[in-house]
């Protein structure tokens, strides 16, 4: 049976043995204070000196045994795998909060893999004629990086695009995959004549530009109700032998939204082997509402329905990030489909605003907590009755910060007073909006903002195209 050895600090020492103990683990398992208070405080370099290689037993009455795994607080910081090196172990950081350890241990049993996805992203460059090809690059990098496959560059109505041409080779050279999006054959036919990978759209009465060049169509109805038409198209392209996708066309919210829904369905179950493409920028960006719930959803669908890729866009300031959600929700679902299980607990991406478990402390046991500290240094805990604020001189609770303010006594202290200024506003909107909040950590929003790279989750690796150092 597997030995643990934890590393806490003497404040959460006792917490910690209670929840791993309730846990009824499959594993022995010791709990160790290595001689600091605040377990969040540990380093490497510290665990490294006051560890004694190699890790053994130290309970009372038992006869010492070597470790098979060591993990740390899910704060510390530091090279992990070098203290693998040193102890010659598995060395791991745990979840940053105790009550997620069962979580943890749970999670751990049943890896799962984000790095694969069945959807392809087109994400379009609506403004395409009005920009100049560097800043069409610039764009299309900041796209690429959020996920983007595909770059694809939106005609303008009685715009003239006169770089059209440029801008396909350029982005071409640079390595992207390129579509041309317009309602005007003729630019259609100038931007599979530059080597574009896609041309959005074709409907029955323009397919004769497919035959004029090598680019993969996106084949939509001549109007949203007319699946035959689209049906017709598709077999036309099929006794080609061409490449295709096939768009029903998506219809905002609330006029045909349900209907189109249904279209896409029955163009599924009419041809269950063709490449399909949903426009998903006509709900996200039509629709005043957090896109990325609205993302989980439309990806959801995609992958019921086995779509190949989408088309989005990010003008609105609301869907700012709507190649990102896109990403990590194609990723999550298809996630959800190959292990059979609903999409729950596989990553905390799309939750944006809420927290599933936002506060993991119960007031009484902030309390307890707050009993034992000896020192001036101020804690800050976020429960369901307001923010806690405590040291050896006193614990405080109140709902703003504001209020906090009077008792903390820091009118002297600048530094101090700004440093508790910025902890206590990032506390007051956590219980406010129901998110998790660690001290000295900024507020985790998912994929709503940038990350550093250290911090980047595993479902931003690499996953397959069109066919196609941990989170501490």
């Amino acid at each position: 049976m597997e030995h643990i050895v934890f590393l806490t600090g003497r404040l959460a020492q006792p917490a910690l043995e209670r929840v791993i103990a309730g846990m009824d683990p499959p594993f022995t398992w010791e709990v160790r204070e290595i001689g600091l208070q605040v377990a969040g405080l540990m380093t490497a370099d510290m665990v490294r000196r006051r560890v004694t290689a190699p890790v053994r037993t130290e309970r009372e009455g038992e006869a010492p045994r070597a470790a098979d795994r060591l993990l740390l607080p899910g704060r510390c910081r530091g090279d992990v795998h070098a203290l693998e090196a040193h102890f010659g172990i598995p060395v791991q950081r745990g979840p940053e909060e105790l009550k997620d350890l069962p979580a943890f241990f749970n999670r751990q049993a049943k890896p799962v893999d984000l790095s694969s996805y069945r959807v392809a992203i087109f994400a379009e460059i609506v403004d395409a004629p009005r920009l100049g090809v560097e800043e069409i690059l610039e764009r299309a990098r900041a796209y690429a990086a959020d996920g983007a496959d595909v770059i694809d560059l939106g005609g303008l109505p009685a715009t003239p695009f006169p770089h059209l041409e440029e801008s396909v080779q350029a982005l071409k050279a640079a390595g992207y995959r390129v579509s041309v999006d317009s309602q005007d054959s003729a630019e259609l036919l100038r931007g599979g004549r530059a080597g574009a990978d896609y041309l959005l759209s074709l409907n029955l009465d323009t397919l004769w530009i497919a035959d004029e060049v090598a680019s993969t169509p996106v084949l939509i109805p001549r109007t949203p109700e007319d699946e035959e038409s689209l049906a017709q198209a598709i077999e036309a392209m099929r006794a080609k032998g061409r490449a295709f996708l096939a768009d029903s066309i998506l219809d905002p919210l609330p006029f045909g939204f349900t209907k189109s829904v249904c279209r896409y369905q029955r163009l599924r179950d009419r041809f269950p082997d063709i490449d399909i493409l949903v426009g998903v920028g006509n709900v996200t960006e039509l629709t005043e509402a957090d896109t990325s719930g609205m993302n989980a959803l439309l990806l959801g669908m995609c992958e019921e329905l086995r779509a190949s890729g989408i088309l989005t866009t990010q003008v609105s300031g609301h869907a700012r990030r709507a190649v990102r959600e896109a990403d990590a929700a194609r990723r999550l679902m298809h996630a959800a489909v190959a292990i059979q299980s609903l999409p729950k607990g596989l990553t905390d991406q799309l939750m944006t605003v809420h927290a599933k478990r936002p506060f993991p402390d119960s007031p009484e046991e902030i309390r307890q907590t707050a009993a034992g500290v000896r020192d001036p240094n101020f804690r800050v805990q976020v429960a369901g009755d307001g923010i806690h604020v405590y040291n050896r001189d006193g614990h405080h609770l109140a709902q703003d910060a504001f209020s906090l303010w009077p008792q903390l006594k820091l009118e002297h202290d600048a530094a101090h007073a700004f440093y508790m200024g910025v902890e206590l506003a990032r506390a007051e909107i956590a219980w406010q909006l129901g998110k998790r909040y660690v001290q000295d950590q900024s507020l985790d929003w998912g994929c709503a903002v940038e990350r550093p790279a250290q911090d980047l989750d595993a479902w931003c690796a690499p996953g397959p195209t069109l066919r196609k150092d941990d989170k501490t």
